[in-house]
């Protein structure tokens, strides 16, 4: 593919995408991979306190690994796999030849299909899965790649990991408006976001504990639940605690809102919510230096762009706990 790749610059856009799509269905690497240890109860020990996760599925004699270790498996850790290049090379340096030379990640999908537990060998092997028309994003002009790892414990198919970059050739240089990053909506936190976009901040509520959760997950971390519903907050808390961002200065986190009208320094509060639950969010309505932990602070929704709003918290005067309703649990 070396002379394909050398000409791929001269290429039409139909004729270069023909190429990307000869790689469809192709083993990403030459040979499948298999993980550096067995499943074992220490990785697991360490995920679950790195994440917070106490469910006691993940721990005694019937432990099984958390499900979202899934890619964890098959890392390579610093010394990565030496033994796996391939296709997945080759399709890149095509597209680097035709100036696709900057790469983002975009995002992944995992599915679970049995639990892994210590003691399973873990096998995994990846194709291209697709390679998309080219697309123009903000970024700039490219294609998206789709790869998925089909992941095996003991020759039984566990699981699979699909991952998607997007190969691109920057945009020109300009100066567009600053805005903010987008927050990474999913099928776990959609229905925050929808509420958001209804001026409703929404908590979760457990199933079968009633255990509240911000922000959302897909299992109680208490009773590991996957059911749930949720409650509205009443929008009333205060500063449990809070750090002032300083440097380096991101004019797309200007404040206007009377208090400030710089990109910096501004206060990032962690939020104590009447409900009990907590969650990070911007201070307004006082001077950054002005903040203090057990300030009173109501919600509001602070719409940031045309396409963006965001719950924040302003501080008040006077303060504004009250008992959250029975109703709320």
């Amino acid at each position: 593919m070396s002379a394909e790749a050398s000409g791929a610059a001269a290429a039409s856009a139909d004729e270069l995408y023909e190429l990307l799509r000869a790689y469809e269905g192709v083993r990403a690497a030459d040979i499948a991979g298999t993980g550096k240890d067995l499943v074992n109860e220490p990785m697991i020990r360490h995920w679950c306190e790195a994440m917070g996760d106490a469910n006691p599925a993940y721990r005694g004699p019937d432990a099984i690994a958390p499900p979202t270790m899934l890619q964890a498996w098959t890392m390579g850790g610093l010394s990565g796999h030496s033994d796996r290049s391939g296709a997945y090379d080759e399709l890149s340096a095509l597209l680097d030849g035709a100036g696709f030379t900057s790469v983002v990640a975009t995002d992944c999908e995992q599915e679970y299909l049995r639990p892994l537990r210590p003691g399973d060998r873990i096998t995994y092997d990846s194709v291209i899965e697709s390679v998309s028309p080219r697309k123009t994003t903000r970024l700039g002009t490219g294609h998206f790649v789709t790869t998925r790892m089909d992941i095996l414990a003991d020759g039984e198919l566990a699981g699979t990991h699909r991952f998607r970059i997007l190969k691109y050739a920057p945009a020109a240089a300009r100066k567009p408006r600053p805005r903010r990053p987008r927050p990474v909506i999913n099928r776990d936190n959609a229905g925050f976001w929808d509420g958001v976009a209804e001026h409703r901040l929404l908590i979760q509520r457990c199933g079968a504990c009633g255990e509240l959760r911000l922000p959302w997950l897909p299992g109680c971390v208490a009773c590991g639940s996957p059911e749930w519903d949720t409650v509205e907050a009443v929008g009333e808390g205060s500063v449990y605690s809070y750090v002032v961002m300083h440097h380096p200065s991101f004019p797309a986190f200007a404040v206007s809102d009377g208090a400030a009208d710089t990109a910096g320094p501004y206060a990032v509060g962690l939020i104590e919510l009447a409900e009990g639950v907590r969650m990070v969010s911007n201070v307004v309505g006082v001077p950054y230096d002005k903040v203090r932990i057990g300030m009173p602070v109501r919600l509001e929704f602070l719409r940031v762009d045309e396409e963006l709003e965001l719950p924040v918290f302003r501080a008040v005067e006077e303060p504004v706990f009250r008992a959250v309703e029975e109703s709320v649990g």
